[in-house]
């Protein structure tokens, strides 16, 4: 078996390099995902923190009052999700990211915010969590699936972490099937540029869930509210071709390459953005890890 096409050092490296950038000139909410605007979105805190929010329902019809549930984040960016789940619910929450510059911000923000006592951020491959992990009652992973080795490794992950009756939540792109023979030219763009290494259709999320002890439970596609075709994102494709004959680009300016290319694939319907959740099947062995038990059945769009 072959291995990824984006190890994880090469993925820790492009986080290492770019986060600062992102944070900066990104569509803003000191977050590293995109704004959804769904439903009852009135400005742009809200579409940046729409995913979170359902997440939190996720956790309100999963969790006994009394119980405080841990929440894993995986590929948790700067621990912004962690932290708005944190100031919403009382719950106990780990994050885990490759880069190390990461780490050092998302310290620093749990530790603004005053949640040092409850959100913990670490260095770490969520294909292969660490073993002294609390078993998580939820995992999610926010446009971070994607750059995980493949989704076969991923969901192996997720059952040595996730207790028996535990959620997985991914909200990520998936892929599309077209005839169209422009979009294998633009997925490989958005491959290249955003370093992306599990690229799958719904049907095949839905198989290596299952595969590996997950029912699914609801998908939603974001698509529709999300913000495409801005003058910022025009200007970028149309400076694009030129950035990428400059010195060092693929390096530099790559990811405007792939985001540029991600959009016009969003637009055209050749990749989606979507939020999948899948319960562990109970019964199934724990690993030896214990956590509290699981609530009435999840959100459903």
């Amino acid at each position: 078996m072959t291995g990824p096409r984006f190890p994880p050092s090469d993925i820790r490296a492009y986080y290492d390099r770019h986060t600062r950038a992102f944070l900066r000139f990104g569509q803003g909410g000191g977050a590293l995902h995109r704004a959804v605007w769904g439903p009852g979105v009135r400005h742009r805190a809200q579409a940046f923190h729409w995913v979170e929010d359902r997440i939190v329902d996720l956790l309100r019809q999963e969790t006994a009052t009394e119980a405080v549930a841990h929440v894993v984040d995986l590929g948790c960016g700067v621990g912004t999700s962690l932290c708005h789940l944190a100031a919403r619910e009382p719950i106990r929450g780990t994050g885990i990211t490759l880069s190390p510059e990461q780490v050092a911000l998302g310290r620093g923000r749990v530790a603004d915010l005053a949640l040092s006592d409850r959100v913990t951020i670490v260095e770490g491959d969520f294909s292969d969590p660490p073993p002294n992990l609390a078993a998580a009652d939820l995992a999610c992973a926010i446009e971070a699936f994607v750059h995980g080795r493949s989704a076969e490794t991923f969901f192996a992950g997720c059952a040595r972490l996730v207790r028996p009756g535990g959620l997985v939540v991914i909200c990520d792109d998936v892929i599309r099937p077209t005839a169209d023979a422009r979009a294998g030219r633009a997925i490989e763009r958005f491959r290249q540029g955003w370093h992306v290494n599990t690229l799958v259709d719904a049907g095949e999320l839905r198989a290596c869930a299952a595969a590996a002890g997950f029912e699914h439970v609801s998908r939603t596609d974001l698509t529709p509210w999300l913000e495409l075709g801005r003058p910022r994102d025009r200007l970028i494709a149309a400076l694009a071709p030129l950035l990428a004959r400059l010195p060092g680009a693929e390096s530099r300016w790559g990811h405007l390459a792939g985001g540029s290319a991600l959009q016009e694939c969003l637009r055209r319907g050749w990749i989606g953005y979507e939020l999948a959740v899948f319960r562990r099947r109970a019964g199934l062995p724990s690993d030896g890890l214990q956590a509290p038990g699981n609530g009435p059945e999840a959100w459903s769009p």
